[in-house]
């Protein structure tokens, strides 16, 4: 009997979230691309099947491109930019477009986990649950809405059409158009300009609405009173775990990094622009895209820091009392010819304050290090680093990255 009930939450489609716990949140298991992916057999409830997705929205979007470029060839237009020479749309498609894929399984591993530290670590008390399941439900709305996804997919085109339009206009022939006008298409320009380009731009923007869901939860948490722990050995009061899920960011920065790496490489090797030039451009696109991920989490930092301003006030207060008894004992009054100070449990104490003491001065006001800054701007700057090979030779380059590291 039993084995023939369905799963309620299942049937219930885009309101499975109702039947999730209180305190778990996932940022991707939810809208219509995710309903729409469960129906077609592309994603089970956990997101399994992502080498169903890998494969199958990669091919869309790059294999007609490599088809239709082959058949312009063969229709006699040599000579044109080779479309297996154009490395940006390469690694757009084979590279970046992939893990963007990927990386939501990632995403929703990690955080979930995140979310419900708040309440397993007692940084949320009972008196406040009711606020953050609030907060939990009020991103789950967001996270599903209907509208919201549709009106990101019609913003994508125009978005799309405009920012072709603004290319300079082509002075020769390429695999995806002719000289004369940016409209001038090949059959694989129009389905690089019409499908490819927005489809990538769209898994891109459903990353930026996620992210703007996510540091949103975090603002409403952020609200609540949390109980931080000045003493908390992780000099964040209990929050650094905040800076290590930024981690789960990781492969949506180094898909950043892919899409720029390839630009720069266009320009690079085939319009003779010099790496070096941009140097500037390279520095601000990794400072800019680790402060987007780190840089919401100060909101935790005026709490952080009234914890460290009220446990310096507590812990030196607590300890001016021990001190003053401990002189008042030890140095004020000789002790007793049966009481040792050597091995007493008075001065493991005294130590044991100190400790906690000098935790509490050198506990951040911030939740992550920079540790959690550095790896980031790697994961960035990573795809960056092969186009060293335009100024160094592979053995100077080698010799160069093992002085780094040794």
């Amino acid at each position: 009997m039993a084995s023939t009930q369905q799963n309620p939450a299942r049937s219930k489609g885009l309101h499975t979230v109702e039947l999730e716990e209180p305190n778990d949140f996932s940022l991707v298991l939810g809208g219509p691309v995710f309903q729409f992916f469960r129906k077609s057999h592309l994603a089970g409830d956990g997101l399994e099947l992502v080498h169903r997705r890998l494969l199958i929205i990669t091919l869309i979007a790059w294999l007609p491109l490599l088809l239709l470029a082959a058949l312009g060839r063969s229709a006699g237009n040599l000579g044109r930019l080779s479309f297996l020479h154009d490395v940006e749309v390469h690694v757009r498609f084979l590279i970046a477009l992939p893990v963007l894929i990927a990386a939501e399984l990632i995403v929703h591993s990690r955080l979930r986990v995140v979310v419900r530290n708040f309440v397993d670590r007692s940084l949320v008390l009972p008196q406040d649950l009711a606020r953050f399941h609030d907060a939990i439900k009020s991103a789950v709305r967001l996270r599903n809405s209907i509208p919201l996804e549709i009106g990101l997919l019609f913003f994508v085109y125009p978005l799309s059409l405009w920012l072709w339009n603004r290319r300079i206009p082509l002075d020769i022939s390429t695999w995806y158009g002719n000289p004369g006008g940016r409209w001038h298409l090949t059959l694989a320009g129009i389905w690089y300009v019409f499908v490819s380009i927005p489809l990538l731009r769209f898994i891109l923007l459903r990353w930026y609405m996620r992210l703007f869901i996510w540091f949103r939860l975090l603002w409403h948490v952020s609200r609540i009173n949390l109980n931080l722990i000045p003493t908390h050995p992780d000099r964040a009061a209990g929050l650094a775990f905040l800076g290590k899920s930024a981690y789960a960011f990781g492969p949506l920065l180094f898909a950043q990094g892919v899409m720029l790496a390839g630009l720069v490489a266009e320009r690079v090797l085939y319009r003779g622009e010099s790496l070096v030039s941009f140097k500037v451009q390279i520095v601000g696109f990794v400072v800019f895209f680790v402060l987007a991920i780190l840089g919401p989490l100060l909101m935790f930092t005026p709490q952080m820091a009234r914890a460290k301003r009220k446990g310096l006030g507590d812990y030196g207060l607590l300890s001016q009392h021990y001190v003053e008894s401990f002189e008042q004992k030890w140095v004020r009054h000789p002790p007793t010819s049966t009481e040792e100070l050597l091995g007493s449990g008075d001065i493991q104490s005294l130590a044991d304050l100190g400790n906690s003491y000098a935790m509490v001065r050198d506990m951040r006001a911030v939740p992550f290090w920079l540790e959690d800054i550095s790896r980031l701007a790697a994961a960035t700057a990573a795809p960056l680093l092969p186009l060293l090979l335009t100024i160094f030779s592979p053995e100077e380059l080698l010799t160069r990255v093992l002085k780094v590291v040794f």
